[in-house]
């Protein structure tokens, strides 16, 4: 029985993605191309791997004892590529990196820059995927690090699996439109006035639930915006006030917004996340590594230019 490895791997992206649509966009290929693999691996081995009865395809018993040989096959060749990588002068390969927009803008263009100038043969690719579908594709696969935010004072738990490295600390401001006249100096002021919140699920949406509690009131949110130009072109036009990190405010203008001087609004925390190692190593492959290190030195200077020099530091501990 001869079993091409290749088609181990399509095997095991249709057993962890739950169908072969799914596997074919991860892989890169068409539908057809994984249904195609699929049944010349059928016939290498001789037994039915894919129960076609179903609507979706859903692995039989055999495929399903094939599919844990593959996943380990995988592990073994991700674990050979880190091993072999010491032996090479020059770092070299693929590398996808998931992030949001901001993250994007400010911290993955300046590390993609230093990236091409000191590993040239490194090969990245950019997602823009957040939150946790990030963390899903990359618990998948799918991407080799992802950007991700939260709320500092409410960390996010993160699996065993995965690994995250701090980044960056970018504390919140409290924005109001310049119609509203003078600045508010306490949060007292914006209680009953309608705010331009961000989603539940993110950061800046769990900022606002702290800072209400903290304060006694139920901020009346006449807008749900995810994304910060949007928010603030609505607090610029007068529509409310928002709660926004300081990262999205090097976007503005000045005077479009108004940014109050009101403190203990809190913080949002940048990481960027990686797979643990087979072996229970906490530290990424040498590829994934220097995407981190880059991602760090961007962090440095955006602490720089955003006035938060003592938050981020150089080293950061994971």
């Amino acid at each position: 029985m001869e079993i091409d490895p290749r088609r181990l791997r399509v095997l095991h992206e249709v057993a962890r993605r739950g169908g072969v649509m799914l596997a074919a966009e991860a892989l890169h290929v068409t539908p057809s191309a994984v249904s195609q693999q699929l049944a010349l691996l059928e016939r290498e081995v001789g037994l039915a791997l894919i129960d076609r009865s179903q609507r979706r395809a859903v692995l039989t018993p055999a495929g399903a004892v094939l599919a844990r040989y593959a996943e380990r096959v995988e592990e073994e060749l991700a674990e050979a590529r880190r091993e072999l990588i010491r032996f090479t002068e020059r770092l070299s390969g693929p590398v996808s990196v998931a992030a949001f927009p901001t993250a994007i803008r400010h911290l993955l263009v300046p590390a993609l820059a230093a990236l091409a100038e000191r590993h040239p043969r490194v090969e990245p690719r950019v997602v823009e995927l957040y939150g946790p579908a990030a963390l899903r594709e990359l618990r998948l696969g799918g991407v080799d690090v992802a950007i991700v935010e939260h709320d500092a004072d409410r960390p996010a738990p993160m699996p065993a699996s995965l690994v995250a490295h701090r980044l960056h600390v970018d504390e919140y401001r409290i924005v109001v439109p310049p119609g509203w006249g003078e600045a508010p100096r306490d949060v007292a002021v914006l209680a009953d006035l309608p705010w331009v919140a961000g989603h539940p699920d993110q950061a800046c949406g769990h900022a606002l639930e702290r800072l209400a509690a903290l304060h006694g009131f139920t901020p009346r949110r006449a807008h749900v915006i995810e994304e910060f130009p949007p928010a603030l072109a609505l607090v610029a036009a007068g529509h409310g006030a928002a709660i926004v990190p300081s990262l999205a405010l090097l976007e503005t203008s000045g005077g479009e917004v108004v940014v109050t001087g009101i403190t203990g609004v809190g913080a949002r925390r940048l990481d960027a996340v990686t797979r643990a190692g087979r072996t229970g190593s906490r530290r990424p492959d040498p590829v994934q590594a220097v995407v981190v290190d880059a991602l760090r030195e961007a962090a440095v200077g955006l602490a720089e230019r955003t006035g938060e020099r003592g938050r981020t530091r150089r080293r950061p501990q994971d």
